[in-house]
């Protein structure tokens, strides 16, 4: 057994962006530091906030340095050209909205390359962890919308006449590709899979200033170029199912270029069983229950809500659950 390849925790880094609040320890016991906490960055190798391994042997290391470390045993094949650009390809984040955020849109890999100094795009997907009942979230524009419409209003400060307004509950999942405009409004607390990427443009911040008393930065025109005009009224994602036996069930909820998503529902007791066989790596993360990480070292139990990386090269493992779990997982599937 090769001491340096097995399930890797990492110790969450946190935000304290102005919309945040304390909703990741009220809800799911997380500790926290004092004051807002916006955003928890679980399995980052972002160089804004990189997350460190929390046991075995590389405790204490980021994940930019496993990467680096580890290369295609890390991350797979599949994830050659990230390795090239030395970026773990995924960002994996908890995010509590306790205000509503800035309404926002992410460039594509091509423009953020062209006008960020190399930097990636940003695709995403949300899923809620938990929504106050009648809240909703903007995604993507109203039936009507144009590029002029939604400048006019803009400068008339009318911005929501444009937008689109989606009612959610928890366990909804939305899928916002790069170009969409979004925003998570007041009551909403999801887990965020996404591009490895921090790179947001800021259309509207309601009138409201930051911490320094002054408005926040906006970025109207690239966010305008950036923007898909198409995108009138789009839906949640409808799951598809794609197993179920034994106690466990397996929904497909996201499959693009940049990432695959699925959720795993286990009875208690049930298991899922698979294979990191060197093609990509797998991100499980327990969004309900506990369980177990079963491999050929020590069992690693996890409770919700805890993220888990599985290098490519792990090899055999099984989830099992200790309890009924629901469960997220990533992978690069292409």
């Amino acid at each position: 057994m090769d001491a340096k390849i097995y399930p890797l925790t990492f110790e969450p880094q946190f935000q304290d962006y102005i919309w945040g609040g304390r909703n990741l320890e009220k809800l799911f016991g997380r500790r926290l530091p004092p004051g807002i906490v916006a955003e928890s960055w679980e399995i980052s190798g972002h160089p804004k906030a990189p997350t460190r391994v929390d046991y075995g042997f590389w405790q204490g290391r980021t994940l930019p340095e496993v990467t680096d470390a580890l290369k295609e045993k890390l991350v797979g094949t599949r994830s050659e050209e990230m390795l090239k650009r030395g970026r773990f390809p995924l960002l994996i984040k908890l995010l509590d909205a306790n205000r509503d955020l800035s309404v926002q849109v992410h460039p594509d890999d091509a423009y953020a390359q062209a006008h960020e100094g190399g930097e990636l795009g940003k695709t995403e997907m949300w899923y809620v962890l938990y929504a106050k009942p009648g809240t909703r979230l903007i995604y993507g524009l109203a039936r009507g919308v144009t590029r002029r419409s939604f400048q006019e209003a803009l400068s008339k400060g009318s911005l929501e006449t444009q937008l689109n307004y989606l009612p959610i509950a928890e366990g909804d999942t939305i899928f916002i590709p790069a170009g969409t405009v979004h925003a998570l409004l007041a009551g909403t607390v999801v887990a965020e899979i996404q591009q490895n990427s921090d790179t947001t443009y800021r259309v509207y911040d309601w009138g409201r200033v930051g911490p320094d008393g002054k408005p926040r930065p906006l970025h109207i025109e690239k966010a305008l170029e950036v923007i898909n005009w198409s995108q009138i009224e789009p839906d949640k994602v409808t799951p598809q199912r794609l197993e179920q036996r034994d106690g466990m069930e397996r929904w497909l909820l996201v499959d693009c270029p940049q990432f695959t998503v699925e959720k795993v529902v286990l009875a208690e007791g049930a298991t899922f069983t698979g294979s990191c066989s060197g093609e990509t790596f797998e991100i499980w993360g327990w969004i309900k229950g506990a369980g177990e990480v079963l491999w050929e070292g020590e069992p690693l139990r996890v409770e919700a809500v805890r993220f888990v990386l599985l290098p490519a090269t792990l090899g055999a493992y099984s989830i099992q659950s200790l309890a009924k779990s629901e469960l997220l997982r990533a992978y690069i599937g292409r």
